[in-house]
């Protein structure tokens, strides 16, 4: 009975110096993962901020935000709960099922952040604010993003991180920054002269 207790003591001091060890380096392996976010595939069209195609004053979205058609989209409110204002998304449409314009306006969408929403009426959808003044050439005509993208239905977005709507970047550099997509200037820096 002596040697299993000594056995055990033995067995518990080796596990406690192991475990402590062990517990350090799963912290550090926690510590250096990203956030994991949700994706939803949702419909997506998008919008211009006139009046005809809001409520209210068009420069203003409904989370109080200016209307920045840069970085501004707006979801249906079912949606209110999984995407709340301030919410960072990516499109990932990179489909080649997408029965839609996105290939001809897939640069002007970048990251984008809920700051709208649209009628309730809507369901599972999402909207993208595009510039009144901003062309595409469709079959020889000049149309506005909004008209070229259509309605795309079944649109995977990610979300990417979380902003203060009060504090929306003006710029897709400045939003990459603001949810870690970018490195900071210092960390570049320290890149260069490793």
């Amino acid at each position: 009975m002596t040697g299993i207790f000594n056995t055990a003591l033995i067995g518990l001091f080796a596990l406690s110096g192991m475990g402590g060890h062990t517990a350090f380096a799963t912290t550090t392996a926690i510590a250096s993962t990203e956030p994991s976010y949700p994706s939803y595939t949702v419909a997506m069209t998008g919008y211009n901020a006139v009046a005809a195609q809001t409520d209210g004053d068009p420069h203003i979205t409904a989370s109080g935000a200016f209307s920045n058609p840069d970085i501004i989209a707006a979801r249906s409110q079912d949606l209110a709960d999984e995407l709340p204002f301030g919410t960072v998304i990516e499109v990932m449409a990179a489909s080649s099922s997408l029965n839609c314009g996105y290939k001809l306006i897939n640069d002007q969408v970048g990251l984008r952040v809920i700051g709208d929403s649209m009628n309730s009426r809507m369901r599972n959808k999402i909207d993208i604010l595009f510039d009144t003044k901003d062309t595409v050439r469709i079959d020889g005509k000049e149309v506005n993003p909004a008209i070229a993208l259509g309605v795309c239905k079944r649109v995977q977005i990610r979300v990417v991180g979380k902003i203060d709507i009060k504090n929306i970047p003006d710029t897709q550099t400045g939003l990459r920054l603001a949810v870690g997509m970018l490195p900071r200037a210092s960390e570049q820096l320290l890149a260069v002269y490793k």
